[in-house]
């Protein structure tokens, strides 16, 4: 079974691909190259450079690569971006989709899994999220995974499309060497740009309602996140019975100061990080969890806290 992996040359696609050649699947990387590198692709990986907004292309890959199912990772996935330019991200993420789903449909293609979001779930007023917490989400960009989820919804009752969604919480590290994080929006990238220039980094705000005062985020591991995208796969695949969504959390969340301690350890640069105004619309914590991926999809927590941030700076510095 061949799939097509859209956005394969970003930091979370190349990792995607990885994972599921790993499991014995058969692959094809597609991607504009617009935030991705074409050097993040595997050494005779089939690669296609286009967009998702090009249905012809899509058709006649689909049908030269015999795909049986698709991946779809490709997007603009900056929410605060999001913001200042609502129509890209609609295009992107929204009429990306369509013609997607158009281009699986005429090629007779039926399994995806999609890679969507906590943002869909916007600023949630409970400790823990899990799948069925009301969606609100707070701009285009988890607007647009949820009209993703949405679409896909319509797909399976309108053609017999078989599909779930992954929810993405805080992806951090890398799975080699060769591949990062590059968004100029994340925190460690951000933290490891301002170390590397010699720069002290920044918390945006120190007076949260949370333990030391920082919010509190849900990490995970590229590499995980990536194994689960493979068991969806042959889940999919071998026609299982699996959950619309799932959301991929660890279930215990980590403040922004203990990623900045773990930074000073991993990386043997000391520094005091500079204290900043809470940004707007930053909620104090944002946690979910997996129990239903751990129950479905193999999820599990692989690393810790420190191995993330050790694996993300060896990457970043042999860049």
């Amino acid at each position: 079974m061949s799939w097509l992996v859209t956005g394969a040359a970003g930091y979370i696609g190349s990792h995607v691909v990885r994972a599921l050649r790993a499991a014995g699947l058969e692959t094809v990387s597609f991607d504009d190259l617009s935030s991705g590198f074409r050097s993040f692709v595997p050494d005779g990986e089939p690669f296609v450079e286009g967009t998702v907004l090009d249905h012809d292309l899509l058709v006649r890959t689909m049908r030269e690569h015999h795909v049986d199912g698709v991946m779809h990772i490709a997007g603009f996935k900056y929410a605060g971006v999001s913001v200042q330019r609502p129509l890209h991200t609609y295009e992107q993420n929204v009429t990306g989709m369509v013609t997607l789903l158009r281009a699986m449909a005429d090629a007779d293609v039926r399994n995806i899994v999609f890679s969507s979001s906590a943002a869909v779930f916007g600023t949630p007023d409970v400790d823990l999220v899990v799948e069925e917490t009301p969606k609100a989400p707070e701009s285009p960009y988890g607007e647009s995974k949820l009209i993703g989820e949405w679409l896909l919804r319509d797909m399976e009752a309108a053609a017999g499309f078989r599909t779930t969604s992954l929810r993405y919480f805080n992806v951090v590290g890398s799975g080699e060497p060769s591949l990062y994080d590059a968004s100029p929006h994340n925190l460690f990238p951000l933290v490891f740009d301002a170390l590397l220039a010699g720069r002290t980094p920044r918390i945006n705000g120190d007076d949260y309602p949370t333990p030391d005062g920082t919010c509190v985020r849900d990490y995970i591991h590229v590499a995980d996140l990536a194994a689960a995208h493979a068991v969806a796969a042959q889940r999919l695949a071998a026609g299982d019975t699996i959950e619309r969504a799932y959301n991929l959390g660890s279930g215990d969340g980590v403040s922004v100061r203990e990623i900045m301690d773990a930074m000073a350890r991993c990386t043997g640069i000391a520094f005091e990080p500079e204290i900043a105004p809470r940004r707007p619309g930053d909620p104090a914590r944002i946690v979910a969890t997996g129990t239903l991926a751990a129950r479905d999809l193999g999820w599990a927590m692989r690393h810790t806290l420190d191995e993330m941030v050790t694996s993300a700076w060896e990457a970043r510095r042999a860049a």
